[in-house]
């Protein structure tokens, strides 16, 4: 039986869009802490938080961070999950004082025995490199792994992909970032046609 997918809309970088994103049926939103074009600073993703409607969660995104610092700024900015896409070990994720989610790169089959040394975490990312390619992966690689795991899709979800994305994965929450933006900036026509057509399966 086919998940409804919660959707989360990532990579937003100012205050402007989360008034935006409070209009629609969003449940997840990414600050992102690593360095990339989508970085904010833990000041500005505090005032975002802030603005945030209240039933939608704040992701904050990290790679190799230490975790006392990814503690900090989740303390600080009242995160509510924080997603690690490093080499972060089980032992770092059980040290978070919010829930996690581990980011997996899937190049090929999954090692199933390696997921399942982070016995703690909330949930499992599977993206196609690190975070924030626009790439997509060969979904087939994962296919059926929703029926063990709390599985969060990301790489490459747009349009034109998203209905077949989760008709192959399963996933339990789908994670799109440039998909629903044009020329850098969040779309807020391609962000409301993205949901419709998650939801309408």
């Amino acid at each position: 039986m086919l998940i409804i997918p919660k959707i989360k809309i990532c990579g937003l970088k100012k205050l402007e869009q989360i008034h935006m994103i409070n209009k629609y049926e969003v449940d997840y939103v990414g600050f992102v802490f690593a360095k990339s074009k989508r970085q904010i600073s833990p000041k500005t993703a505090k005032e975002m938080k802030l603005a945030l409607r209240e039933d939608i969660k704040a992701v904050g995104v990290f790679v190799d961070t230490p975790i006392e610092e990814v503690n900090k700024i989740a303390k600080y900015c009242n995160l509510d999950i924080v997603q690690l896409h490093g080499r972060e070990t089980p032992k770092e994720c059980e040290q978070s004082i919010v829930p996690v989610w581990k980011a997996f790169s899937v190049k090929e089959k999954l090692e199933l025995n390696l997921i399942d040394e982070y016995k703690k975490v909330s949930g499992f990312l599977f993206d196609s490199s690190r975070g924030g390619s626009g790439k997509t992966f060969d979904w087939d690689l994962i296919k059926g792994i929703s029926k063990s795991y709390f599985t969060i899709l990301a790489g490459g979800l747009n349009i034109d992909n998203i209905e077949n994305a989760i008709k192959k994965v399963n996933p339990h929450v789908i994670d799109v970032s440039s998909g629903v933006e044009t020329n850098g900036e969040k779309d807020e026509e391609k962000i409301k046609e993205f949901i419709r057509r998650a939801k309408a399966i």
